[in-house]
């Protein structure tokens, strides 16, 4: 889960507070949440190095155990020339420092790096913001936090919007991934057309960013993180509602049990709204509101990932075309997940077959689930059905009329 407690001081703009949000996290279930580690906080002038008032709710957060810090090593220094990015040999050595102290001081939560936030982007202003200095400052970084932390996984690239993956394709043609551990992307559609805001669509650009990773590298497990995926909800243009933004986060958890071992983890953005404008398009990714109380997708997230969560084995097949089904096995039970790829195609379900046995409810669905052998609506919000021991949960599906 993406958390925002190391931008904005020590009370912040967006309202995060490091009490709730670790109650929030440890309801939800998850292992792990990513979170800014800025310089410019972090060095105080005078070099400095150390938590201070400037970052105390990140202190907070990362020290209470809640789970695995994903922290990002970035963003220039108000007091160090050529630093965003950095250009020159000593703004890339007073950034290692930086980075070197930062590490250390986080080591005992088995922390994972990642170097910069969205760099790609910043070419957009900037033509420093190229593959050449990126690679030139991640090679400096690494080998640092390396001897500081050696089991803290160094993550690359941190990828924002690229059309096309040119950026992606000029950095997997350096050598920058023989020495890094892993590299990651941040994958977005809700300012796609209407049709194409759909766990579907980002879970096959997904797909596509690992291929060429795996081609590039020649290893077709090179870990890949998808550290920020979501849909925003409010009243902005781009905007989904809250039903589809919790469809489409439960698709994406349930879908990733069968993506096989080059995926090291999704984290949803964000925990919470940071603000309340509802035609704020960056005021409404979280799953809880900025008063915290909760959107659908904190029941579907929490529900998701708790049915697969346990699974040794998992396979994807698409029955019909748009329907998804996932078979999974872990322990004694067997489990299987469907939905509809698409909001605007419904369709029907049923069990084939006696199986007294097996429960059957929609994703956070209140009341009894539907009996076996009857016909179950089958929309974006997926169908579970657990069975005890081995079980065939072979499946009749047609259009809804």
């Amino acid at each position: 889960m993406g958390t925002h407690q190391g931008l904005g001081g020590p009370i912040g703009g967006r309202g995060y507070v490091p009490s709730i949000a670790v109650k929030q996290l440890k309801e939800l279930g998850v292992t792990s949440f990513r979170d800014d580690f800025p310089w410019s906080d972090f060095e105080i002038p005078g070099h400095a190095f150390g938590f201070n008032p400037q970052l105390g709710r990140l202190e907070a957060q990362v020290k209470s155990g809640v789970g695995r810090p994903v922290l990002i090593l970035g963003f220039g220094h108000h007091l160090v020339p050529n630093s965003d990015p950095p250009t020159t040999d000593e703004a890339r050595r007073r950034f290692v420092n930086y980075a070197t102290a930062a590490a250390l001081s986080v080591a005992p939560q088995r922390p994972i790096f990642e170097m910069w936030n969205e760099y790609n982007l910043g070419a957009r202003r900037n033509p420093d913001f190229n593959v050449e200095n990126y690679v030139a400052l991640a090679k400096a970084v690494q080998p640092a936090v390396k001897r500081a932390v050696p089991l803290a996984p160094f993550v690359v690239g941190v990828l924002g919007d690229d059309p096309g993956f040119k950026w992606t394709d000029a950095l997997l043609k350096t050598d920058l991934l023989k020495i890094a551990d892993g590299i990651s992307i941040h994958i977005y559609n809700h300012c796609a057309a209407p049709a194409g805001r759909t766990a579907a669509e980002a879970i096959q650009r997904l797909e596509t960013f690992q291929q060429r990773v795996a081609q590039a590298t020649g290893n077709p497990n090179y870990p890949v993180y998808l550290t920020e995926t979501g849909w925003p909800t409010g009243e902005a243009k781009c905007s989904v509602n809250e039903q589809l933004s919790a469809d489409n986060m439960a698709q994406m958890i349930l879908w990733s049990s069968t993506a096989g071992p080059w995926l090291k983890g999704i984290w949803i953005y964000e925990l919470k709204d940071s603000g309340t404008k509802l035609t704020e398009l960056e005021h409404n990714f979280g799953i809880h509101h900025f008063d915290n109380s909760p959107k659908p997708a904190v029941c579907s997230i929490r529900e998701s990932w708790a049915f697969i969560r346990k699974s040794r084995t998992a396979e994807r097949t698409k029955p019909v075309p748009g329907v998804v089904l996932i078979r999974s096995q872990g322990g004694s039970e067997t489990k299987a997940a469907l939905w509809s790829e698409s909001p605007t195609k419904r369709f029907e379900v049923r069990l084939k077959g006696a199986e007294p046995n097996a429960e059957i409810s929609h994703v956070c669905q209140q009341g009894p689930g539907s009996a076996p052998g009857a016909w179950t609506e089958l929309s974006t919000t997926p169908l579970l059905v657990t069975a005890k021991g081995q079980a065939a949960l072979d499946f009749e599906i047609r259009p809804a009329n």
